[in-house]
C-alpha cells in the first residue's frame, strides 16, 4: 500500500496516515513490520547476464548452426575426421571471440558501479541516527543538508532555505526551491515543490521531512520499472546478419537439392551424391563470416575502449555508424553542467559574454562604483561554503564567487573583512536574500534576488557614482525581459550604507538599485565544433530537455544547433506534443522537422524515439538521468555518462562514456561506419570466392572436366586464402571522407542488389579463371587430373588473394585507396601465399589435399590465369557493372 497524492494533503495527514511522529520518528519494531510490509528501499538492478547465458548467445547464429550441421553430415557421410574438426575449429574460435569480448564490456559496466550502499540520516525513537538507505521505510522522518543524496520520496515537514537539483529526474538545470505548501491535485511532477524525490541532491538548505515511498513506488522506481518493460531494440546489423543468413541458408538448401535432384536423375551413386552436395553446401558457405565480423567488431570494441568508449555489446559498434538521428539532453550533456556569470548589466554599462572573457576585459572598464558594490554584494549576500577544499553551495552564489576569483580577488578576505551581522534568507515568498555587514564606514545591506522582489524596495538607483532617483523602472523591466528572452537566469542587486545599525524591520527599505547579472550554464566548448561534423556526416542532432524552451533556444543557437534566426518550427513545447491519441501527418511532420524539444517528459522522450524509429530512422540516445531510461531502453543505441550518468542509465545504456563527452562519440560513429563498410567488402569477398567454387565445382562436372577442387581443398581454402584478407579488410581505418557522407538507410541491407550483382561478377570472373586453366591444362597441356587440380587449385588461390583489391569503391583510383595503403593487406596475402607453399612440404597436410609438384611453366599458367580474373574484373568495375 502507498499514499496517493501525498503532496495535496497537509503535513498533519500525511504523518497521522502513517502512524508516525515528527518529533521522534517511528520505533526500530515498526521499521521491521514496514520492512516485511514495503520490501526494502532498493530498486532492483537489472542482473547482469549469467556467463552461461553469453556463452548460449554466441551460438544462436543460423551460420554457426548450418557449420554445425555440416560438420555433422561431413562425419558421417564423408567418415571425414580432419574437416569435421576443421568445421568445428573454426565454430569455436568464432564463439570464443564473441563471448570474450561481450565478457569484457559487462565486467567494464561492473567496474562503473559506484553507488554502493549510501546512508541516510533519520529520527527514529527520539534519537538522530545514520541508517543505510536500504532500509528507509514509510514514515520515517529524514533529515537532510548541503550535500545529501535524497534516498527515498518524502513529504516535507520544515525547509530551510531549501534548494534541490531534481536535473536527473525533470530535467530542469536550476535548482528547485521548495516549501511545504499543500498542493492542488492535478499538480504535475516537477512543480511538486513540497516533495523530495529519491535519486535528486540537496543543493541548498536543510530540511526535515517524512518518507512516503520507497523503492519500486518511488518516482524514480516507476521510471525504471516503464524502462524494464520496453522490449530492446535488435541491433541493425544483428537485422541485416540475420536476413543475410537466411539467404545463406536458402542459397545452400537450393545447391544441395539441385546436385542431389541432377544426381538421382543422372543415376548416379547415392551417397557420392551427398558427399558432394555437402561439400558443396560448405563451399557456398562462408565459414569465415562469423569470425570477421565477430574480430572487426571487437576490435572496434577495444580501440573505443582505450578512448573512453565502453561498449556493453558488440553489435553497438556498428549501430553507431547507422545511426543517423542522435537524440541527447541539454544539461551536463551539451552544457557544463554549473552556472556562470554570462551578462552583467548596471546603469551605463552592458557586460556580456562574461565567461568567455579574460581579467583584460574587465581593466580596460573604469573600476565604478557599481561594479565594486556587484562584487562586494556577489561576496559578502552569498552562502557558499570558502573554507571546503570543494566549495559547496547553490549554482548561482557558486558563479558569483567563480566571477570574483576570475577578476583576481580573494572572496575569503572581504567575507574576513566585512562581517555578517544579520541574514535575511532566501524564500519562495520574498524570491531575494539580504545581509547586513560591518564595513569601514559603517553598516551596508546587500541585496539579491528576482528582480521583481527587488525593484519594488528600490527609490533610487546607482549613476554616475551616486544615488540618483530610480525614475527608467520601465526600461529595466524591458532589458530584464530581453535576458529572459535569451534564456538567461536573471538576478537583481541593491544596497544601502548606513552610519548605524538598523532596526530588523527596517533592512529592506529605501534600498538603491545596482544592476543585474544574468546567469548560463554554458555550453561545451568542443560541442560547437562536433554537431558541425554531425551535420556534414548526415546526422541530426535532436535536443530533448526538460529545461525552459528560452533557455533550450539559447544553447542550441550558441552550439549551431539552431541559426542565430532560427524559425518557431525548428522548436517544440512539450504541451505541443499530443501522444494521447494517434498523431496526425501535421504533426508528425512538425516533430521529424524540429531540433530542439522544451519541457518534455520521460514519456514524451520515449515516445518522440519510438516516431523516429518508424520513420526509418536509427537512433542514438544520449542519457545520464533517471527521466531518460525509457529512452535509452527504447532507442536503437542508448548512450550513458560514466561519471555524472546515474546507474539506472548506466545499466539501461548500451554504450557508456567514461569521460562524459559528447564529442567522444564522434569517434565511436566513425569508427562505427568503417566497421560496417569492412563487413560489406568482407561479406562480398567471401560469398565471391566461395561463389567461385560452388560454381568452378559445378560447372567442371557438367562439362565433364577433371575435377578442379576436392571437399578438403574447399575447406583450406575458406579456412586460410579467405579468412586472412577477409580479416585484414576490417583492420582498415575507413576512407579518409567517412564523416562527410551521409549514414546508410535503416533498412539498408548488407548486401544491396549492386553488391549481390558485383559479388555474382567477382565470382564469375574468378571461376572463368579456373575453368579457363582446367580446360587449358586437359585439352590443350594435356596433363594428368592430378596436376591439373593442383593448377586450379593454386589458381583459385592467387585468384582469390587478388580478389581482395577488388574491393574498393569504383570511385576511388585503383592504385590510391583504402585497401591498397593497408599493410594488413599486404601481410596477409604473404602469410596465406608462404602457408600455401609450406602445406606442400608437410607431408600428411599435402597428402590430405591431394598436392603434388608443379613445374615452372605450370606455376607461370597460374599466374597469368589468376591475374586474368583481376584484371577481367577492374574492366567491369571502370565500365560501372559493380560498386
Amino acid at each position: 500500500m502507498t499514499m496517493s497524492e501525498p503532496f495535496s494533503l497537509s503535513i498533519k495527514s500525511v504523518v497521522d496516515r502513517l502512524n508516525s511522529n515528527t518529533n521522534s520518528g517511528i520505533t526500530e519494531s515498526k521499521v521491521k513490520e514496514r520492512i516485511k510490509e514495503y520490501g526494502k528501499n532498493e530498486i532492483a538492478a537489472k542482473l547482469p547476464k549469467k556467463t552461461i547465458k553469453i556463452l548460449i548467445d554466441q551460438c544462436n547464429d543460423p551460420i554457426i548452426l548450418i557449420l554445425l550441421v555440416a560438420a555433422g553430415l561431413t562425419f558421417v557421410f564423408n567418415d571425414d575426421l580432419p574437416e569435421t574438426i576443421a568445421i568445428i575449429t573454426v565454430v569455436l574460435i568464432t564463439v570464443i571471440i564473441g563471448f570474450i569480448m561481450e565478457l569484457q564490456g559487462i565486467r567494464s559496466l561492473e567496474a562503473l558501479r559506484q553507488m554502493g550502499f549510501t546512508e541516510s540520516t533519520v529520527l527514529r525513537n527520539g534519537k538522530i541516527k545514520t541508517v543505510k538507505s536500504s532500509v528507509l521505510v514509510p514514515g520515517d522522518i529524514l533529515l537532510m543538508e548541503v550535500g545529501d543524496v535524497v534516498s527515498a520520496d518524502a513529504r516535507l515537514i520544515t525547509v530551510e532555505n531549501l534548494a534541490i537539483k531534481e536535473a536527473s529526474l525533470t530535467g530542469e538545470s536550476r535548482a528547485i526551491y521548495k516549501h511545504v505548501n499543500v498542493l492542488p491535485r492535478a499538480t504535475i511532477l516537477s512543480d511538486r515543490k513540497n516533495m523530495v524525490f529519491k535519486g535528486t541532491t540537496v543543493e541548498q538548505g536543510s530540511a526535515k521531512a517524512i518518507v512516503v515511498a520507497t523503492g519500486k513506488n518511488t518516482q524514480l522506481g516507476k521510471i525504471q520499472e516503464m524502462g524494464s518493460t520496453i522490449e530492446e531494440e535488435r541491433t541493425p546489423l544483428e537485422k541485416k546478419i540475420s536476413a543475410l543468413s537466411k539467404r545463406l541458408i536458402y542459397l545452400t538448401l537450393f545447391f544441395a537439392i539441385l546436385i542431389i535432384f541432377t544426381g538421382y536423375l543422372r543415376d548416379l551413386d547415392m551417397r557420392l551424391i551427398i558427399e558432394t552436395a555437402v561439400a558443396l553446401a560448405v563451399a557456398a558457405i562462408p565459414e569465415g563470416l562469423p569470425v570477421i565480423a565477430t574480430m572487426a567488431l571487437a576490435r572496434g570494441m577495444m580501440k573505443l575502449s582505450k578512448r573512453n568508449v565502453i561498449i556493453k555489446k558488440m553489435e553497438a559498434v556498428e549501430t553507431l555508424g547507422a545511426t543517423n538521428i542522435i537524440c541527447t539532453d541539454k544539461t551536463g550533456t551539451l552544457t557544463e553542467d554549473k552556472m556562470q556569470v554570462h551578462t552583467l548589466i548596471f546603469e551605463g554599462e552592458v557586460l556580456s559574454e562574461i565567461h568567455n572573457k579574460d581579467n583584460v576585459y574587465f581593466e580596460n572598464i573604469e573600476k565604478s562604483k557599481a561594479l565594486n558594490v556587484i562584487i562586494m554584494n556577489s561576496v559578502l549576500c552569498n552562502n557558499t561554503i570558502l573554507n571546503a577544499k570543494d566549495m559547496k553551495g547553490d549554482s548561482v552564489e557558486l558563479a558569483l564567487i567563480q566571477f570574483v576569483k576570475k577578476l583576481h580577488i580573494n572572496p575569503k578576505e572581504i567575507k574576513e573583512n566585512n562581517p555578517e551581522e544579520l541574514e535575511i534568507p532566501f524564500n519562495t515568498s520574498s524570491k531575494l536574500m539580504a545581509t547586513l555587514n560591518v564595513t569601514e564606514k559603517g553598516f551596508t545591506v546587500y541585496v539579491k534576488g528576482a528582480f521583481e522582489s527587488v525593484i519594488n524596495l528600490c527609490n533610487t538607483i546607482l549613476k554616475d557614482n551616486k544615488s540618483q532617483v530610480f525614475k527608467n523602472k520601465k526600461e529595466w523591466t524591458n532589458r530584464v525581459n530581453n535576458l529572459a528572452s535569451q534564456g538567461l537566469r536573471v538576478l537583481a542587486f541593491a544596497y544601502k550604507e548606513l552610519d548605524e545599525k538598523p532596526e530588523k524591520n527596517k533592512v529592506l527599505s529605501q534600498l538603491t538599485f545596482i544592476g543585474v547579472i544574468g546567469f548560463l550554464d554554458p555550453a561545451r566548448e568542443d560541442v560547437k565544433a562536433t554537431i558541425k561534423v554531425y551535420k556534414e556526416a548526415g546526422i541530426k542532432v535532436v535536443m530533448m530537455t526538460g529545461d525552459h524552451l528560452r533557455t533550450a533556444k539559447k544553447i542550441a543557437q550558441e552550439i549551431g544547433l539552431l541559426p542565430q534566426n532560427s524559425v518557431s518550427s525548428s522548436i517544440l513545447h512539450g504541451q505541443d506534443l499530443q501522444f494521447e491519441t494517434e498523431p496526425n501527418p501535421t504533426m508528425v511532420t512538425n516533430i521529424l522537422n524540429a531540433s530542439v524539444f522544451a519541457r518534455v517528459t520521460p514519456e514524451q522522450k520515449l515516445k518522440l524515439v519510438s516516431l523516429y524509429q518508424v520513420n526509418d530512422n536509427v537512433v542514438g540516445m544520449f542519457g545520464d538521468g533517471i527521466n531518460d531510461i525509457p529512452a535509452l531502453h527504447k532507442a536503437d543505441i542508448g548512450i550513458a555518462m560514466g561519471i555524472r550518468g546515474t546507474q539506472a542509465a548506466r545499466e539501461a545504456a548500451d554504450v557508456i562514456l567514461k569521460n562524459d563527452k559528447f564529442t567522444a562519440m564522434e569517434l565511436a560513429i566513425k569508427q562505427g561506419r568503417a566497421i560496417f563498410d569492412h563487413i560489406r567488402q568482407f561479406v562480398v569477398y567471401l560469398l565471391s570466392c566461395n561463389l567461385a567454387e560452388v560454381v568452378s565445382v559445378g560447372l567442371a562436372a557438367l562439362l565433364a572436366l577433371p575435377a578442379p577442387l576436392l571437399p578438403l581443398q574447399i575447406l583450406f581454402l575458406n579456412l586460410i586464402t579467405d579468412i586472412f584478407p577477409a580479416l585484414a579488410l576490417g583492420m582498415g581505418k575507413g576512407e579518409v571522407d567517412i564523416m562527410k557522407r551521409p549514414p546508410g538507410k535503416a533498412n539498408e541491407p548488407i548486401m544491396s542488389a549492386k553488391r549481390w550483382k558485383s559479388t555474382i561478377i567477382f565470382g564469375l570472373c574468378i571461376t572463368t579463371a579456373v575453368i579457363g586453366i582446367t580446360a587449358y591444362a586437359h585439352f590443350v597441356l594435356q596433363l594428368t587430373s592430378k596436376i591439373i587440380n593442383n593448377m586450379a587449385f593454386y589458381t583459385l588461390v592467387l585468384a582469390q588473394l587478388l580478389n581482395v583489391f577488388n574491393m574498393a569503391e569504383s570511385r576511388v583510383s585503383f592504385f590510391n585507396n583504402e585497401i591498397l595503403k593497408n599493410p594488413w593487406i599486404w601481410s596477409s596475402i604473404v602469410i596465406s601465399l608462404l602457408i600455401t607453399v609450406g602445406i606442400y612440404y608437410i607431408p600428411p597436410v599435402s597428402n590430405a589435399l591431394f598436392l603434388t609438384n608443379l613445374s615452372t611453366e605450370q606455376i607461370g599458367w597460374v599466374i597469368v590465369f589468376a591475374f586474368g580474373s583481376l584484371v577481367l574484373s577492374q574492366i567491369f568495375k571502370r565500365l560501372g557493372f559493380t560498386f
